[in-house]
């Protein structure tokens, strides 16, 4: 573990946006969900707000926020810890999501209505449209936003939460590289296809496409490869 790595090197300035601290949020997020910054490495956030030209308020509000996703802890007085992840850990999430997110699709069957599915339709449009761009912070935040506004037409605001922290704590370290080789279009077509079977009230082949997806999450996306399966032979 590095006392302090360089995170000058991994993360890219940002310009002033309206929202500057949902802006430095998503991309800190991003960069530990993709490994761009280590687990276990100590930042501080004067260091990471000079990174990113910003001061370290935002920064700090942002992690705090990261801690509270179980992304990052706290350490008195030295600044944050990435959070490490065993591959235990990721299969034991992953599995977690196969049991309560794919179950839920057909509840969401004659719940969206054509304008939700035009917002649905953007939300695809836009995750495949990151994809090609090789925009991991745009595609993982559109990607997030898609399966929680279906989740959201299941009215269980509890299972909405749960699913989308576990998916906001997923590690996706292959995920760079799926989008250089132009693999990760592949899985933001899912979405496209998705709609249509939601759309069409096939309740149980949208079940088993989000279990497909879920999949990609901890077997492709995790690793760049196909070779990691979890027990139950599906991958997570």
């Amino acid at each position: 573990m590095s006392s302090q790595p360089s995170p000058s090197r991994r993360l890219t300035p940002l310009k002033r946006p309206l929202n500057l601290r949902e802006s430095v949020l998503e991309q800190l997020r991003t960069a530990i969900i993709t490994g761009e910054i280590a687990e276990g490495s100590l930042v501080s956030a004067p260091t990471l707000g000079q990174a990113l030209g910003v001061s370290a308020t935002p920064v700090r509000e942002a992690m705090m926020d990261l801690a509270r996703e179980g992304l990052v802890e706290t350490i008195k007085n030295k600044g944050f810890r990435i959070t490490a992840m065993t591959d235990k850990e990721l299969d034991d999430l992953a599995a977690i999501r196969l049991l309560i997110e794919p179950p839920s699709m057909p509840a969401a069957i004659g719940q969206i209505t054509p304008e939700g599915f035009d917002e649905l339709e953007r939300l695809a449009d836009a995750c495949l449209a990151a994809a090609d761009a090789e925009d991991l912070q745009g595609y993982l935040g559109f990607d997030r936003e898609f399966h929680r506004f279906i989740l959201d037409h299941i009215d269980n605001p509890q299972l909405t939460e749960l699913a989308t922290s576990l998916r906001t704590r997923t590690r996706l370290y292959g995920i760079k590289e799926l989008a250089s080789n132009g693999r990760l279009g592949d899985s933001a077509r899912e979405h496209h296809k998705l709609i249509g079977l939601l759309r069409d009230g096939d309740g149980a082949g949208a079940e088993q496409l989000l279990r497909d997806h879920i999949g990609h999450a901890r077997r492709v996306w995790a690793t760049g490869s196909e070779e990691h399966h979890t027990p139950d032979g599906v991958g997570s």
